[in-house]
């Protein structure tokens, strides 16, 4: 079971939702960065559960304890390695599952793959609860790219079906990125939370779930980050995004809206602005060729509802070959959209940075 991501700077992530501790390990960060603890804690507190009704009630106060690789708050250029304890588990919850597999769940793969063996406890090693180190990652990598005059922020696009206000796709600011990243709910456009919260109540109440999207932007980039054929932005970015748990679908700029435009609708014009080549628009979400042009990367991730629901489902029980009905125990999310805003934003960060090396 590998667990890792980066070519430059790699990420590999290790532990189960309910083992002892989760963690991570990051290689080829450079040495003297200095890390600012209290912006890496205040990204942990943005995904950690427990806090508000959209999320699982499972209280982790998701912690990072860095073992290696800093020094008096500075990167050493040794391997970092961090760990989070794991405090609140209740892993008889789980017990039925390697019998019977949750639908939309890895637990029928996993139990194929490594013959029974797999962790099942709050979905082991492919728990949700693995976001964590990736957050952390994407902590220190934004921190990075910070000092390159590089900004990452995203919000929830839509819940359920009822939208926010999208990003301006041409000229979304650093501020605003910052500003939408630090609020408690993540949205532009403050009208739609109340419908939002309550179309996750209302399924909540149901015994259900409910998906959304995620729009993420990064600002500051340079022109000819990236390359092309195989190892496109695009490519490097979809694949740190869909090494997250619940991610289906991923778009860049007017992503499949694009083919039902045409080619002169669809092209971004160039300008001069402030002496520097600009688009008018930005239909390619900052990308052409498989290379950054300047102009804000836009990308949106689809999350699907979460899998575990309180409802009763249709499966099989695995030593008797028969069907089965599962009413699933635990604690869960009712819609992980909110707490998934800045694992986008990590992902889109440490694929970011590590092309930037």
């Amino acid at each position: 079971m590998s667990s890792e991501f980066g070519k430059n700077i790699t990420l590999s992530v290790f532990g189960e939702s309910h083992g002892e501790a989760i963690g991570c390990v990051i290689n080829g960060l450079p040495a003297g960065v200095a890390l600012d603890t209290d912006k890496i804690n205040f990204e942990m507190a943005r995904r950690a559960p427990g806090k508000d009704k959209t999320a699982t009630p499972r209280l982790e106060k998701d912690l990072p304890e860095i073992l290696s690789g800093v020094l008096n708050g500075v990167t050493t250029g040794a391997p970092l390695a961090m760990i989070i304890k794991n405090t609140n588990t209740k892993s008889g919850d789980y017990s039925n599952l390697m019998q019977v597999p949750r639908p939309s769940h890895s637990d029928y793969p996993a139990y194929v793959k490594y013959n029974g063996f797999n962790d099942i406890r709050g979905g082991g090693h492919f728990s949700g609860r693995l976001t964590a180190p990736i957050v952390f990652a994407g902590a220190v990598a934004k921190q990075i790219l910070a000092q390159k005059g590089i900004t990452v922020g995203a919000h929830i696009k839509s819940i359920a079906g009822i939208c926010d206000d999208s990003f301006d796709m041409e000229n979304v600011t650093a501020q605003e990125l910052i500003r939408v990243s630090s609020l408690p709910f993540s949205i532009i456009n403050k009208d739609v939370e109340e419908r939002m919260r309550k179309a996750v109540e209302d399924a909540r109440m149901d015994c259900d779930s409910v998906g959304g999207v995620i729009e993420c932007a990064a600002v500051g980039l340079p022109v000819g980050l990236g390359a092309n054929i195989f190892s496109t932005v695009e490519g490097h970015v979809a694949s740190a995004l869909f090494g997250v748990p619940a991610v289906k679908g991923v778009e860049f700029g007017a992503g499949f809206g694009i083919a039902d435009l045409r080619g002169s609708q669809a092209n971004d014009p160039y300008c001069i602005k402030d002496g520097s080549v600009f688009v008018k628009q930005n239909n390619n979400g900052g990308v052409l060729g498989g290379m950054t042009t300047a102009a804000p990367l836009i990308v949106r991730a689809a999350i699907k509802p979460t899998p575990s629901i309180a409802k009763e489902q249709e499966s099989v029980n695995l030593q008797t070959m028969s069907e089965a009905r599962l009413k699933i125990k635990g604690r869960h999310d009712p819609c992980i959209v909110p707490r998934a805003v800045p694992v986008i934003e990590a992902a889109v960060a440490f694929a970011l940075l590590d092309l930037m090396m």
